[in-house]
């Protein structure tokens, strides 16, 4: 059996619990998980009780992260770790290229060469912020055609949210095991470990590096108690463990570095947790989508999946927002998106079929592409989309054609200087725009 088969084997039998932010508990063995307490002295079936904290000791309960491990062997078991080549992957600060009040947009990431697997394949297209004060945020693209094999990977800088657009992903994480297909997410905390395997002959998608507070379901305001993601539908993973002694990569993200350690063991050697620092999947399709049944389209806002809030309310550090399948009934509006200057930065990325503010093919907005609008940029549907929406009869659309989703940010974006000058960069992106004609008629 190929190792495709055999993850694919091993994705369809996952088991998982559900509800986001929930506080979870998992035993991958009977008696692993102790009761009453998190620390006994001795921990149940010769494990060790470890914590993974990723907030403070000290910050509001609402907003504590944190989790109980119980482990064959402590994460402290290790040897030193040293510097190895951060290959294509770039961190706050940005400081390579200057800030680009130009609209941008890519095609997809050319295949990779062979061998490459999911770590090998990250390129950092930009981002903002200063990852060792823990603000901001980076966008990353992935493309890979190989598992990562004896070789794990944790991210100390941020969390990390994976948006696969081609070919399924089996993570392999210190919790459990979890399937991301495209049209899912997938969000792995601050420090956890995690392996990448292939569900497909090749993958590719996108990654949204978090480094400011975690994501959290947005508050639903005068929407009521329910709509837009439903915390059931997030899905953690249970636990599984492998008890294998061999050598194995461990390679950290640290203050934008890259270190590496060879343990004679597999870390992913937790037997039981609790807690609610954890990963999670989710499938957009789910997105219960608000919108207007009256007249205009409303603020890209009401899309919101999951936020990273900041210190002024209302101001995310990140947002993640998608355009799911939805009706459209709105009278006398313009239906697409508006034309629009934002002191938010947006960074858009397309999952599958077409988005209706953009023209799909050859040079346009492709399902793997993605465009970059920096604060006060102004952008908006294309001439050929503003045409036909302008004329359109207004009956009830049904817009399921696509999905698309967002990174919008409180800070301006700096593109690397391997993304400002990648071959496939549009130079002529700006031209999507020209023969909006003059038609006004005093």
């Amino acid at each position: 059996m190929s190792g495709i088969e055999q993850a694919r084997k091993t994705a369809e039998a996952l088991a998982h619990s559900p509800g986001f932010g929930n506080e979870h508990s998992s035993e991958a063995m009977p008696g692993a998980l102790p009761h009453g307490r998190n620390s006994p002295q001795r921990a149940p079936l010769g494990l060790y009780a470890e914590q993974l904290s990723g907030s403070a000791f000290t910050e509001p309960r609402a907003h504590n992260r944190r989790s109980w491990l119980y482990r064959i062997r402590p994460s402290a078991a290790h040897p030193p770790f040293v510097r190895i080549d951060n290959g294509s992957v770039r961190t706050a600060p940005f400081t390579e290229s200057v800030a680009d009040p130009n609209r941008l947009r890519w095609d997809p990431l050319p295949d990779p060469a062979p061998g490459t697997d999911f770590l090998a394949g990250l390129w950092t297209l930009g981002g903002n912020g200063d990852v060792t004060q823990r603000t901001g945020m980076a966008v990353h693209l992935y493309h890979a055609n190989a598992a990562m094999t004896d070789r794990v990977f944790s991210d100390s800088d941020g969390e990390l949210l994976i948006v696969p657009e081609r070919g399924g992903l089996l993570l392999r994480t210190e919790l459990g095991l979890l399937r991301a297909d495209p049209g899912h997410i997938a969000l792995i905390p601050r420090g956890v470990r995690f392996r990448v395997e292939l569900l497909d002959d090749s993958a590719r998608g996108y990654v949204c590096e978090n480094y400011g507070q975690p994501f959290a379901l947005p508050d639903l305001g005068p929407i009521g108690a329910n709509g837009l993601a439903n915390a059931r539908d997030f899905l953690a993973p249970v636990a599984a463990y492998e008890d294998e002694d061999r050598p194995v990569q461990v390679i950290n993200k640290f203050c934008g570095n890259l270190w590496s350690a060879t343990y004679d063991h597999s870390p992913l050697d937790v037997v039981a947790w609790h807690g609610n620092h954890t990963p999670y999947v989710y499938d957009l399709h789910r997105f219960n989508v608000i919108g207007s049944i009256s007249y205009d389209h409303p603020d890209p806002s009401i899309f919101t999946v999951l936020t990273s809030p900041s210190d002024t309310p209302g101001l995310a550090g990140v947002d993640f927002v998608v355009f799911a399948p939805r009706w459209l009934v709105g009278e006398d509006t313009f239906r697409p998106p508006y034309f629009h200057r934002n002191v938010m930065s947006e960074y858009m990325g397309l999952i599958e079929g077409a988005y209706d503010a953009k023209t799909a093919g050859e040079g346009g907005f492709v399902p793997g592409g993605g465009s970059l609008h920096n604060m006060m940029s102004a952008h908006g549907p294309d001439r050929e989309t503003f045409d036909r929406a302008s004329a359109a009869e207004l009956k009830p659309q049904k817009i399921d054609d696509g999905l698309a989703f967002m990174f919008e940010t409180r800070w301006p974006v700096t593109a690397t200087g391997q993304a400002t000058t990648a071959d496939h960069l549009q130079r002529g992106y700006d031209d999507v725009w020209q023969g909006l004609e003059r038609n006004f008629r005093p």
